[in-house]
């Protein structure tokens, strides 16, 4: 197993829209559009970084050190394999820890209330971190994605976080026919998860385009509900879709169902004199019934 650092995530810096992150042993300089303030560190620490990544004149990788091709990194106990990518990407959203701890706390407390497993389906489910954590929590987990190579990392930060044997159903399939076949099919969740792309191809090629397809989206998912729901949670790092909308979308497509909804910005978070990063929104449902 490759090695495992503590404490692993860290902002350490943002502004003139970049933003400076630790992950693990290397230190990251990548875009970031909403970072428009000032950055508080002199650029001599951001000339220090192991990696920088731009998208001026396409997409390119510029190092300061050797980057391994993968390595390990833990964030609220959550085990994450990285590696550097043509499009910047790491192999983790950090801004989602939050809710991957509220995964965890909902779960574990429904399953020793009702002593029944809560089932759960994640779609869109890129690298798998709410996954595992609602894995952990005991849940039997319905795992959705329209990668091959995004649904395999998954099973690999599942199995090197020692849940490979959990009852986990791995999918690679467009999101659109796998809630029709369900539907067909009478399935059912308790929960459901979901964080679409602004725009995303399904596994034969299919588009689907946020603004377009969301409405549809939820009423598909909705309908997957079982008697008993515990949560839904729908997030985005789509610029438009503000906690507003997404409190909106939530309202109506569970408006059939009495629960409570929040609803906020993801961030990037670093130590208290770190200004924090707004990283996309997210809308919670949770059941008011037992």
């Amino acid at each position: 197993m490759k090695e495992i650092f503590a404490s692993d995530y860290e902002l350490l810096d943002s502004g003139n829209e970049r933003k400076l992150e630790r992950f693990g042993p290397f230190i990251f300089a990548r875009p970031s559009a909403s970072a428009v303030w000032t950055p508080s560190m002199p650029p001599s620490v951001w000339e220090k970084a192991s990696a920088w990544f731009d998208r001026d004149g396409g997409n390119s990788w510029k190092f300061r050190q050797s980057i391994p091709d993968s390595w390990n990194i833990s964030v609220t106990g959550i085990v994450f394999k990285l590696s550097i990518t043509n499009f910047g990407h790491l192999g983790i959203f950090p801004e989602q820890c939050n809710l991957w701890k509220w995964i965890q706390n909902i779960i574990t407390t429904a399953q020793a209330e009702r002593k029944e497993r809560i089932s759960v389906l994640n779609l869109f489910a890129y690298s798998g971190g709410s996954t595992i954590a609602a894995a952990k929590a005991g849940a039997c987990v319905c795992h959705l994605d329209a990668s091959k190579g995004m649904v395999a990392r998954a099973r690999e930060n599942a199995q090197i976080n020692g849940i490979d044997n959990a009852p986990i159903r791995w999918i690679v399939e467009d999101v659109t026919k796998f809630l029709d076949r369900e539907s067909r099919r009478n399935n059912s969740y308790d929960a459901i998860i979901l964080d679409p792309p602004s725009f995303g191809r399904g596994k034969s090629g299919e588009v689907y385009k946020i603004e377009r397809d969301i409405i549809s989206t939820l009423d598909k998912c909705t309908r997957l509900l079982s008697k008993k729901p515990l949560f839904f949670l729908l997030s985005c790092h789509t610029p438009s879709f503000t906690s507003v909308v997404m409190n909106n979308l939530l309202q109506q497509a569970l408006r059939k169902h009495d629960g409570m909804i929040k609803s906020g910005e993801m961030l990037l978070e670093g130590k208290k004199h770190v200004l924090p990063i707004p990283s996309g929104t997210f809308a919670s449902w949770q059941t008011t019934k037992s």
